[in-house]
């Protein structure tokens, strides 16, 4: 199995959002202001709140997907994000992730010192993004998707949700080594919340595990402040950060590799007592149908 510097298998990663945009669903706005101008010292401020809390690695982004978001000119992204990553790769070490969907955004972001290129797509929306992150020598996280953040929401369906996904994401994963992206810059993500019921987000929670086993890679979970935990508690998007850091423990008992997370306080706490219970139930003896299927 591959593991990237990055993503080493020594930790779960923590990955730290950072929306340089005007419309994210829990945090649009936070850092861009009138005439599109993006605030870069208050994301750079943003971005130490989130290493000091925890985070392993800083994922901007400039692009809403949220569900109904319609897309964003490759020229106004990159006028969102590079500034921003080039600060902050100048200040930190920790390595910087470009959330898009575009190859010239992530050439962009590659130049201006990211070295993650996250596509939430798995490489449906701009095939040419896997031959930029292969020059660059970046890591990759293929997303799995169905249609666009316009459409996905559109009434998704799925006849058994952890088999499809896996397929799909497979096939991303082709994709990419064809590219020449090796093993090691891979990741996955099932997408939670990206063309998923209810129901499909806590299934591919309850399993990552499996995902791995079965492609042979990192797994990376983003439930954080998503719709589904609202249809489950009730919270608006900012009261979802106590549900997000459950969800995200007990995707880390079940196999996940790495979270991404709006608060890394609250997450960074919940992935250690997750690890902790994981390992112990590693070191126990086992004994038939004691836990939960997936947990590697």
């Amino acid at each position: 199995m591959a593991w990237s510097a990055i993503f080493p298998r020594t930790r779960v990663t923590i990955v730290g959002v950072l929306n340089t945009t005007p419309d994210s669903f829990s945090d649009g706005g936070r850092f861009v202001g009138e005439g599109e101008r993006v605030n870069v010292e208050a994301a750079v401020d943003a971005a130490a709140g989130l290493l000091r809390d925890g985070a392993h690695v800083l994922d901007v982004g400039g692009e809403s997907t949220r569900p109904g978001a319609g897309p964003v000119a490759a020229a106004l992204e990159i006028d969102r994000t590079a500034p921003v990553v080039e600060a902050l790769a100048k200040r930190f070490d920790a390595p910087i992730s470009i959330d898009t969907r575009k190859a010239a955004v992530a050439a962009s972001a590659l130049e201006a010192g990211a070295r993650v290129v996250n596509d939430v797509s798995g490489l449906a929306f701009d095939p040419d993004l896997a031959d930029v992150t292969a020059r660059g020598g970046a890591v990759l996280i293929l997303g799995h998707a169905r249609g666009t953040p316009e459409t996905m929401q559109r009434d998704p369906h799925y006849t058994d949700t952890l088999e499809e996904v896996t397929a799909e994401l497979g096939d991303a994963v082709a994709r990419a080594r064809a590219a020449g992206v090796p093993d090691e810059r891979l990741v996955v993500d099932p997408g939670i919340g990206f063309g998923k019921r209810l129901e499909d987000n806590l299934v591919l929670l309850a399993l990552p595990g499996r995902l791995r086993e079965a492609l042979g890679l990192p797994v990376l979970v983003g439930p954080s402040r998503k719709g589904f935990l609202g249809a489950l508690t009730g919270d608006p998007p900012a009261g979802r950060d106590v549900a997000s850091a459950a969800a995200c423990a007990v995707a880390v008992f079940a196999g996940a590799d790495a979270v991404r997370v709006h608060d890394a306080a609250s997450a960074s706490r919940a992935v250690a007592v997750a690890v902790a219970i994981r390992d112990a139930r590693r070191a126990a003896p086992s004994a038939p149908g004691d836990g939960p299927e997936g947990v590697a």
